[in-house]
């Protein structure tokens, strides 16, 4: 049946179940100023924030630094580690203000840090916020290596929140492509690598780049486009396709189908891991983004507006189908459906 993501260590139901289990313990809810605003099974938090509200939400980078540790490459992780929180803060209309890093180490090495803060700085400054602080711990009995990690705090308008509920049958899927792999599926990802026998530094086929200098191209960040768009369209439902591929979307909301019959282009990258590790289709779009990175529900007659919009800012994009009745996600391309009811 060729490699799996469970098989390489990161086992996604039984994360799901572990996260409801976590969940449960958590009855305390603040009330009035600053309490919880109901957002089920969105990408990011809000409270309540008197005509505003606050959105907070927290991620890292993942297994990719192990890579980075391979190739001695710092200077991008940064960026994956800001696309990875804003990118899910957008989701729900939210504009990012705001953002903290923590690195924990087994031992601290300066010249990584400087590094690191390279990519923090540039992933800001294209998501137009302040890192205005952070932590570093060095934590040699813990942790073996490094590991990145932050949190991002943004805001929206109460009557510009996007929860997803306004999707409907008829809507069209507008398709954001990827720059590459992003920040999730690195453990099968390295799982592949190291069953082939390739080395990080062995070219990439057909490329002037190593693998590991294709496996580390940086998360990108959707957030000037995405917001532009707010501005502009009756937007209905945001997406941010990470780890679990096709299985984000229907996170907008449930009790429709979501049906992806034009997909966007699919980046080598992924082909040439899925030859490797014999990976079979359904395991390689339920574990990574596949060639789409972000995704919007919009009105039918609003989706060319949409991709013209985003094609004038650089940000290649496509409608690559329609909201529908049902439920599940289905690749009529491909002949695969996720029942996610």
């Amino acid at each position: 049946m060729g490699l799996t993501y469970s098989e390489s260590g990161v086992d996604i139901e039984k994360e799901a179940e572990g996260i409801k289990k976590l969940v449960s313990t958590l009855g305390f809810q603040r009330k009035g100023f600053g309490a919880p605003l109901e957002l089920k099974g969105h990408f990011t938090g809000l409270l309540d924030f008197g005509d505003f509200a606050l959105s907070l939400c927290t991620d890292g980078v993942g297994s990719k630094l192990m890579i980075a540790e391979q190739m001695k490459k710092w200077d991008t992780v940064g960026i994956d580690c800001i696309a990875m929180n804003v990118n899910d803060m957008i989701c729900a209309g939210a504009e990012p203000l705001a953002f903290v890093d923590y690195i924990a180490t087994e031992k601290i090495e300066p010249n990584v840090l400087a590094e690191i803060g390279k990519g923090l700085a540039k992933g800001a400054e294209e998501s137009n916020m302040t890192i205005i602080g952070g932590e570093t711990a060095s934590l040699p009995d813990i942790v073996n290596g490094l590991d990145l990690a932050g949190t991002c705090l943004g805001y929206v308008k109460k009557d510009r929140i996007v929860t997803g509920e306004r999707v409907q049958p008829g809507d069209a899927l507008v398709g954001l492509a990827s720059s590459g792999i992003h920040s999730n599926g690195y453990s099968l990802v390295r799982r592949i690598i190291e069953e082939s026998g390739i080395r990080y530094t062995d070219p990439f086929p057909g490329a002037t780049q190593s693998f590991g200098d294709v496996l580390l191209e940086p998360t990108m960040i959707y957030v000037k486009p995405v917001l532009e768009c707010l501005k502009k369209f009756d937007v209905h439902g945001l997406g941010h396709i990470t780890g679990g591929g096709l299985l984000n979307i229907p996170r907008m909301k449930t009790g429709v189908g979501y049906s992806i019959t034009d997909p966007l282009p699919v980046p080598k990258v992924f082909q040439v891991l899925q030859d490797m590790g014999g990976v079979e289709d359904k395991e390689m779009y339920r574990t990574f983004n596949m060639g789409m990175g972000f995704i919007m529900v919009v009105p039918e007659d609003q989706a060319g507006g949409v991709v013209r919009l985003l094609d004038t800012v650089d940000y290649k994009s496509q409608v690559v189908g329609a909201v529908e009745q049902g439920s599940g996600v289905s690749h009529k391309k491909r002949d695969l459906y996720f029942d996610t009811e």
